[in-house]
């Protein structure tokens, strides 16, 4: 039932959920701090997003190649309902944090699906350890670099900026975080519009019993995630803009340019590499990192700490969701 082209239809159902609800949900990533600032109001915002993020998607394959062949082994004997059920554990964990309008990352989600089905189905083997290497690399670069360079970021700019006053920063940023924002929205396409690429790509290899060196992303598969991910921003959350943008710190134009750029510029260069990064916890730690420019006391850390716990438990969570999916599915 598994390897038959009915349940390779129902993978695919799947994993054009699990994008849709990444640009649903993620699309606040790219313009919390744009909205939240308000130099765009949130339709215009989203409709730029949207647009921005169905060009990034089409602009590689890195990540799609690290997350379908580099972080579980597609020649160690698993089944399309390794990837039916990685998939459905994070649409349904994503969902949930939706509802509660906690971001928490679908990237880490995905992969963590995908390794507890394929663990359940294969065993502990199955995993390919120098893929998870370049998982956890994001993840630290993700944090490190999204807080470190945007406090930098900040930092230079209230350096060459130290005369101007604040309704001259408001005005002359508010244009800049128009630009900082697109920046944001192309490198969300990039970086996570190739996740779901992956996935499918593995979900072929697997029904065409495709050997891991002769693994590729076709051209309809880039399209299909593409054109879903840009389509699906356009229906971005509003609660989870709420909470990135409004709720962790107060922004002016000025930070939301300084958050965006280097949160931006973290996702376009790890996904060169091939690394997946989250793009929820980059701009999640760039706010706190402009935030802590002004003083320590300036981020609600109480926010901010429930929303590294939804950060921490996706993993644990998206892989015993995994598990108990592909044990629950019918071989």
């Amino acid at each position: 039932m598994t390897d038959s082209f009915g349940f390779l239809v129902i993978t695919f159902v799947i994993l054009v959920a699990f994008e849709a609800l990444n640009g649903w949900t993620d699309a606040p990533n790219a313009v919390a701090t744009v909205v939240s600032t308000r130099v765009l109001p949130p339709a215009a915002a989203v409709i730029m997003a949207g647009a921005l993020n169905l060009i990034g998607a089409l602009s590689g394959t890195a990540v799609a190649a690290t997350v379908g062949k580099g972080v579980i082994d597609i020649d160690a004997g698993l089944s399309l309902k390794t990837v039916a059920a990685g998939g459905l554990a994070v649409v349904c964990w994503g969902g949930l944090a939706a509802y509660l309008r906690m971001p928490v990352s679908k990237s880490h989600g995905l992969v963590a699906g995908l390794a507890g089905a394929a663990v359940q189905q294969a065993g502990f083997d199955s995993l390919i350890w120098s893929g998870w290497e370049k998982v956890f690399t994001g993840m630290g670069i993700s944090l490190l670099l999204g807080f470190g360079g945007a406090f930098l970021v900040m930092l230079t700019i209230l350096w060459f900026f130290r005369g101007a006053g604040p309704s001259g920063m408001r005005r002359h940023f508010g244009y800049a975080q128009i630009c900082s924002s697109a920046f944001m929205a192309w490198s969300h396409g990039t970086s996570d519009g190739q996740k779901a690429m992956g996935a499918m790509a593995m979900a072929l290899a697997i029904y065409h019993d495709t050997p891991s060196k002769d693994f590729s992303v076709p051209v309809w598969v880039i399209g299909l995630a593409a054109a879903t991910m840009g389509i699906s921003t356009l229906a971005g959350g509003w609660r989870i803009i709420k909470t990135l943008g409004m709720d962790i710190t107060h922004l002016e134009t000025y930070q939301g340019f300084a958050a965006e750029t280097a949160a931006a510029a973290t996702l376009a260069v790890t996904a060169r590499f091939g690394i997946p990064v989250s793009t929820t916890h980059t701009i999640g730690s760039a706010i706190m990192g402009v935030g802590a420019t002004r003083r320590l006391s300036a981020v609600r850390w109480g926010i901010a700490y429930n929303i590294l716990l939804a950060w921490v438990f996706t993993f644990p969570a998206c892989f015993a969701l995994g598990f108990a999916l592909s044990a629950a599915i019918p071989t």
